[in-house]
């Protein structure tokens, strides 16, 4: 595997920091479909098939629940709560 694939943007919510390993990512969008609050979207910034990753649309929406990284096929979602 490349360097290119561990290519990450974080974004910090107010609950959580949310990783997104965009080289990783194949843009199936599982993660948006079952995000209790709806808060993920498409980002600029391309996955491994050149397809959209995702990011949180608001940061202070997301609850840091790490239900995106549960179902993630391809494990390209880490959510880490604040204490």
């Amino acid at each position: 595997m490349t360097t290119s694939a561990y290519k990450m943007k974080q974004v910090d919510t107010k609950k959580a920091v949310f990783t997104i390993f965009t080289g990783l990512c194949k843009g199936c969008g599982l993660c948006m479909q079952k995000c209790p609050v709806k808060t993920l979207a498409w980002s600029d910034d391309l996955g491994v098939y050149g397809t959209p990753a995702v990011q949180p649309r608001n940061a202070e929406e997301c609850t840091g629940c790490g239900m995106c990284a549960l179902v993630c096929p391809d494990c390209a979602i880490v959510i880490e709560r604040k204490k």
